[in-house]
């Protein structure tokens, strides 16, 4: 008689192993996201497809992002997006152009090179908003430039996905698809930008009567669940869903308030999404194309670097700042795996590879990169601005 273990069982299970990895990470010093990954990896075999799993991380990916928005009102949004485009297309070029670049170096054909340098592109924006919110960084003066390139990554991921997924299935993508991709998202946005505008920035007084409740946070969560929902029906990302959300949400001005009615949902279900992450990391057929491989690792730490050397700079930081931005956004993650997914089983496996080597990668050189800025640049002197 086969026996399956009772679905409340497993998820107290599952809560509990989390927290004895976390707790070891606390000893060791080691963050927890990377040993989330890990261990996600490991049991890989056993939860893989559960739905479950996947509902819950993404509940706590797009929460992170909603709490994120919060902090962006609109006018303050606009005035970021302005300062950042130049070094959000740089990103693109150093990341994903020059990265297709060196696949078509080494031999490899149109198609596959073009899948890889997608996957080399976009920043995890999980991992990098986790470890500045776990590092106490979110007040440094390049965190600002860090989110707005991630922003845009997460405007041009989606497109690129799109494009890929069309590839991939043997489609022809016309102007017209592209036409209509970018309408969505304009119109996502302009929708979201109305809303806050002209109606959550209304709503002071509604908030200041019933955020008090004990119902107020099933319309905050409800909130930025609908409008994730509602990207992910125009098939774009759900993260953007949930920023739009949030901006929204920061024109009432009561963000404070907010935040400890969501952070609690947040942290008991953001680390299931790192953990099924690591599940959909596939590292069976070993290491594929190694000089390729080590290659890449190392452009993709150069090419992020790079980016936020030159393109904090373009963005107002200083040299300091643009240097521990460029050691800051490193890591890989999940649009990488999404892109990943449509490729053959060889390019997957080498995917996942890379993604799980950048992942570990990254996050060390973000822990690290204040004492490097130091040594390179010395001991920070009083500062004259917001951007020292």
């Amino acid at each position: 008689m086969e026996l399956e273990m009772p679905e409340l069982l497993a998820a107290g299970v599952i809560l509990f192993v989390m927290f004895v990895i976390g707790l070891l990470g606390v000893r060791t010093r080691i963050p927890d996201v990377i040993l989330f990954i890990l261990a996600g990896i490991v049991v890989s075999g056993l939860l893989s497809d559960s739905d479950i799993l996947y509902f819950a991380g993404e509940i706590g990916i797009v929460l992170l992002f909603f709490m994120l928005g919060m902090e962006f009102p609109i006018r303050k949004l606009g005035a970021i997006a302005k300062k950042v485009t130049p070094a959000g297309l740089l990103d693109l070029f150093l990341n994903f152009v020059l990265s297709t670049g060196i696949c078509l170096l080494f031999g490899m054909d149109p198609l596959t090179a073009f899948l890889i340098g997608g996957l080399l592109y976009a920043t995890s924006s999980s991992i990098t908003l986790k470890m500045l919110q776990n590092t106490k960084r979110t007040a440094n003066p390049e965190s600002e430039f860090l989110l707005g390139v991630l922003i845009f990554e997460d405007m041009a991921a989606p497109v690129m996905v799109a494009v890929f997924a069309g590839i991939t299935a043997g489609g022809d993508l016309t102007g017209m698809d592209f036409l209509f991709l970018a309408v969505k998202v304009a119109a996502l946005t302009l929708a979201a930008i109305l809303l806050g505008r002209f109606v959550f920035a209304k709503l002071k007084g509604f908030i200041d009567r019933h955020a008090g409740s004990d119902i107020f946070h099933l319309f905050l969560i409800g909130l930025a669940l609908t409008v994730s929902g509602a990207a992910v029906f125009l098939e774009l990302s759900e993260v953007l869903g949930a920023f739009l959300a949030g901006i929204m949400l920061a024109e009432t001005g009561r963000s404070e308030t907010f935040e400890p009615l969501i952070q609690p949902v947040r942290e008991l279900t953001l680390p299931l999404f790192f953990l099924w992450f690591g599940t959909q990391i596939n590292l069976e057929e070993g290491i594929i194309y190694p000089v390729l491989l080590t290659a890449l690792i190392g452009w993709s730490l150069i090419g992020k670097w790079l980016t936020g050397m030159i393109g904090g700079r373009m963005y107002g930081l200083s040299p300091r700042a643009a240097f521990r931005a460029g050691l800051s956004f490193t890591p890989r993650g999940e649009f990488s795996i999404i892109i990943a997914s449509a490729a053959t089983a060889e390019v997957m496996a080498f995917g996942s590879l890379f993604i799980v080597i950048s992942a570990a990668a990254g996050i060390f050189l973000f822990l690290y990169a204040p004492a490097l800025t130091k040594k390179v640049y010395g001991t920070k002197q009083k500062p004259k601005g917001n951007n020292v």
